[in-house]
């Protein structure tokens, strides 16, 4: 399963998803907790959230964590790191 989450309102990530054809949920975490919890912000007043990844394995932990996260290869880079195990 993937999910996104961005700091941005819930208008705006619907443009964005339906802009992009996602066909995953793309959440809001307009306070920046998430971003707190996974390292993308600093603190909630950072205004902006750096672009990172985190794969959740079947235990709920973190299997694997790339900081930055980028875009056009990412996805890419991801799945070649997972198809190496």
């Amino acid at each position: 399963m993937v999910i996104g989450c961005s700091n941005d309102d819930q208008a705006k990530n619907a443009a964005f998803a339906l802009n992009n054809s996602f066909e995953f949920p793309l959440l809001c975490d307009t306070d920046l907790s998430v971003a707190v919890a996974y390292g993308a912000a600093d603190d909630a007043t950072a205004g902006k959230a750096a672009r990172v990844a985190a794969l959740i394995d079947e235990e709920q932990k973190i299997a694997y964590y790339w900081a930055p996260a980028g875009k056009g290869e990412f996805p890419a880079a991801v799945l070649a790191t997972l198809s190496a195990e």
